[in-house]
């Protein structure tokens, strides 16, 4: 794993990741550094506007498509879930059903919400309540449902038109890189979504940003 930046993986040295349960190497993470945190910032504060204009169906089916890709990799992470994060195979199971649910269900939500909703206009004005994105959210995922909430709070933001930048729990990035690049081939534009593996360093330097709109 390391930074995935406008679907351009990021240099820098890597270190282990480590099966929490026997201490094996399961795979090896580039960490961002402050360079790769300006470039992903950079580009999702350009591309949101664009995705923001998508029409909700356009990001509502790229969610759908997302879920159905989750599926098709089961086993892989499966076997990712249990070597990274030590999750027993039903966890790992459950982890993944809660993971393709949350992209269903905020497609869904997404398409009833995101209407536009035409008011009562009392002196004969045209009133409407129309739902928008707001910029560049930062989702910062803890390690314990390593794939579930890292997408169910990153789909949540897409499907609600802003781009995102992804920061992963340090103890299990290679989970995270997966599933980026599964959303990136069910739709996601590269430029909307991106991967930040780190510790609190990263995520102190993204909160920090005043481009970052929103953080969940």
């Amino acid at each position: 794993a390391a930074p995935l930046i406008g679907g351009q993986e990021g240099e820098g040295s890597s270190r282990p990741v480590l099966n929490p349960a026997t201490g094996a190497v399961v795979g090896h993470v580039v960490e961002a550094t402050s360079d790769h945190v300006q470039q992903a910032l950079s580009a999702a504060d350009a591309a949101a506007p664009g995705w923001a204009d998508q029409p909700v169906e356009v990001r509502a089916t790229a969610l759908e498509r997302l879920a159905e890709l989750l599926e098709g990799d089961r086993d892989m992470l499966l076997a990712l879930l249990q070597a990274e994060a030590g999750k027993t195979l039903g966890d790992a199971v459950a982890d993944l059903r809660e993971a393709v649910d949350f992209c269903r269900y905020y497609a869904v939500e997404a398409r009833r919400q995101f209407q536009i909703l035409n008011l009562p206009g009392p002196t004969g004005e045209a009133n409407s309540l129309e739902l928008k994105g707001r910029g560049v959210f930062l989702t910062i995922a803890p390690w314990n449902f390593p794939l579930a909430i890292f997408l169910g709070q990153t789909v949540a933001a897409l499907v609600a038109g802003n781009a995102v930048v992804a920061k992963p729990a340090p103890q299990t990035p290679l989970v995270a890189a997966r599933a980026v690049r599964l959303a990136h081939q069910a739709g996601i534009p590269a430029d909307v979504l991106h991967l930040l593996p780190g510790a609190g360093d990263v995520g102190a330097e993204l909160v920090g940003d005043r481009r970052v709109a929103g953080v969940a």
